[in-house]
C-alpha cells in the first residue's frame, strides 16, 4: 500500500515536562485560545438546547399548535423536529469553520512550540 507520507521517525520525541505544561496553561496565549472557544461553544451550546427543550415543551403542552397542518400532511411539530436536525448540522459546520480559523492556528502553535522546546 502507497502513501505520501514519509516514514516514521526513528527518534522519540521530547515530552513537555509538568512545568511546561502549567507555563503554557498559565500563558496569555493559551488563555485567548480558551476564551475563544469559550466565547463560541458556550453560547451556541446554551441557545441549542434552549431550542431543543422549546421543541420538547411545545409537544407536551400545545398539541393544538404543534399538530396544525402546515404543507399536505406535514404538521408544524414534523416541521421544528427537522428543523432540530438541521440546526444541529449548521452548528456543526459553523464551529469547524471557527475552529479551523481560530482556534487551530493557535492550538497548532503551542503545540510545536511545546514539542519542539522553543
Amino acid at each position: 500500500m502507497a502513501t505520501d507520507a514519509p516514514p516514521p521517525s526513528k527518534s522519540q520525541p521530547q515530552l513537555p515536562t509538568t512545568e511546561e505544561f502549567v507555563e503554557v496553561q498559565e500563558s496569555a496565549e493559551f488563555g485567548e485560545l480558551r476564551r475563544s472557544h469559550r466565547s463560541f461553544a458556550f453560547p451556541l451550546t446554551i441557545g441549542f438546547i434552549a431550542w431543543y427543550l422549546l421543541y420538547v415543551l411545545l409537544s407536551n403542552y400545545a398539541g393544538d399548535f404543534m399538530g396544525t397542518k402546515v404543507v399536505g400532511n406535514f404538521n408544524v411539530a414534523f416541521i421544528l423536529g427537522l428543523a432540530q436536525f438541521l440546526t444541529t448540522f449548521l452548528i456543526a459546520w459553523w464551529y469547524e469553520r471557527h475552529s479551523s480559523a481560530k482556534l487551530d492556528p493557535k492550538a497548532e502553535a503551542i503545540k510545536s512550540r511545546m514539542e519542539g522546546g522553543a
